[in-house]
């Protein structure tokens, strides 16, 4: 009994963490919000194909990370897309060069 209930919980561990995203996923599905309805599935598609072929580094990912917690888009809020038509949005949500 003991044993089922380890395997159990190393299973949904497992689980828990190939649902896991990396920022710079989770980052850019966060800018597909902004896109017109009937292309943000191909926006997420897109994205998800980009993360299969590039691995960001440690530091890219670092970025990502900052930029999570400044780019205020709300998926629920569509209003919050309007920060990327100017320059401190779009260096918020890493965006500018």
């Amino acid at each position: 009994m003991r044993r089922s209930a380890t395997i159990t919980l190393l299973f949904s561990a497992l689980l828990a963490l190939a649902g896991c995203k990396n920022p710079c996923r989770e980052l850019s599905e966060r800018l597909c919000d902004c896109v017109e309805s009937y292309q943000r599935d191909d926006c997420v598609q897109l994205v998800a194909e980009r993360e299969r072929n590039i691995e960001p580094t440690d530091e890219e990912l670092s970025v990502c990370e900052q930029k999570l917690q400044t780019c205020t888009i709300d998926a629920n809020r569509p209003e919050t897309c309007d920060i990327l038509e100017t320059e401190a949005g779009k260096d918020a949500c890493g965006l500018s060069r």
